[in-house]
């Protein structure tokens, strides 16, 4: 029996054998080279080349535990939810996802298309790397991904068996927790403040019962509404980037849900990058983030209600107006999904590079109280947010009161 017929977590050294013997794709005698290569905080990541051909391939498994806490457990099953959905994307918004090749239920690993001819987009921007035509493609990815997987174009019994397909109770706990409820009112003692501002948080974020509440109404919206499939974790660290290509991977934390919260987890890792932009003088990178935002949030609402108009089946959809309607609940998730996105990264457990590299602590403060003060206005005043404009003026003003 191979050893490979019961589950446990490889190394580096199991991983060669394991492509081989298990997976089959190399030959017997092929000569691999295999490195761990993830920097996530939930599963392990493996670059297996063959040194003759240099064919490559990414082996992805899933630990019973996060990497980014032991304390912290999730079903395996993420792997399995990660594969299925890429292939769904793949057909949905060719060439924007990776390719997978295999799944093994066994050893909860996926074998995927390997792109390192791409980089992450978030170690791009940390060197202030601009891509023109980012815009256009996360949009069309958003689009045709969120809006063909909801009732408006799907059948409905065949939307409801995906549903069911990808709940995904683990990783939606922790997003419950990480995203919509700690950074609140630290209830576990697992936020990370930074210490200049600590005055500020605890009076913008732990006191304000005013805030509260509309967390609170927006976390129950992420729990009920089951809009689309969504990606769930949609970031500059989920993305690989070149000039003229973009992939968006990493959906462990997929399920059905609305879709503002891509939408909103993109423009929010944007304003990040802005702040590390900012820190360190880059006005050009500064000015494209700021751009690309507007693009993102205007693009997103022409092709939604393109796509809208020629992929919608039911017939109530059809209603005049609706398709209008419809956008209008998205964007408003959007604008209050890009407020918590700000706020959790900000103070949460799990931040970003791009705030935390900050050297200078009094430019570092004051970003991180750009970041909460544009949330708290996009989240409490979330329905006056559908166009690019609207951000721009909200992050710009946040700018001014943060001094």
């Amino acid at each position: 029996m191979s050893r490979f017929a019961t589950y446990f977590l490889m190394k580096e050294e199991d991983v060669g054998d394991y492509t081989k013997t298990a997976l089959k794709l190399f030959e017997p005698d092929a000569v691999l080279t295999v490195k761990e290569i993830g920097d996530g905080n939930l599963n392990y990541v493996f670059r297996v080349v063959e040194e003759a051909t240099g064919k490559s391939v990414i082996i992805k498994q899933a630990g019973e535990s996060l990497r980014i806490s032991s304390e912290m457990k999730a079903s395996t099953d993420r792997n399995r939810i990660e594969s299925e959905i890429l292939e769904l994307q793949n057909q949905l918004a060719p060439g924007l996802v990776p390719q997978i090749y295999k799944y093994d239920t066994v050893m909860c690993a996926c074998a995927m298309e390997d792109l390192s001819d791409h980089e992450m987009m978030r170690t791009a921007m940390l060197r202030h790397q601009i891509f023109p035509h980012f815009a256009d493609d996360i949009t069309t990815y958003m689009v045709n991904t969120l809006l063909k997987t909801t009732d408006v174009v799907m059948e409905h019994k065949a939307k409801k068996a995906l549903v069911k397909s990808f709940i995904n109770p683990d990783l939606c706990e922790i997003t419950e927790e990480l995203v919509f409820t700690e950074p609140y009112n630290d209830i576990y003692q697992r936020n990370l403040v930074f210490a200049p501002n600590a005055e500020f948080v605890r009076r913008e974020l732990y006191e304000d019962e005013t805030l509260h509440l509309e967390i609170a109404k927006i976390k129950f919206g992420f729990m009920s509404n089951a809009q689309a499939l969504i990606h769930g974790d949609l970031h500059t660290g989920s993305l690989f980037v070149k000039e003229d290509s973009t992939r968006a991977f990493d959906p462990e934390f997929a399920f059905y849900g609305p879709m503002g919260y891509d939408v909103g987890n993109i423009i929010a890792n944007l304003f990040f990058a802005w702040d590390n932009g900012y820190a360190y003088g880059k006005t050009q990178f500064c000015d494209w983030i700021i751009t690309t935002v507007v693009e993102i949030v205007d693009q997103f609402k022409e092709k939604f209600l393109a796509c809208f108009e020629e992929c919608a089946t039911d017939v109530m959809a059809k209603t005049p107006g609706f398709a209008q309607y419809y956008l209008d609940t998205i964007l408003e998730d959007t604008a209050a999904c890009t407020g918590t996105e700000l706020i959790r990264r900000t103070v949460g457990m799990a931040q970003v590079k791009d705030v935390t590299t900050i050297e200078d602590a009094e430019m570092r403060a004051y970003v991180e109280r750009i970041n909460i003060l544009c949330a708290k206005e996009l989240i409490q005043n979330r329905s006056a947010y559908g166009t690019g404009a609207d951000y721009q003026a909200a992050w710009f003003c946040a700018a001014e009161q943060a001094k």
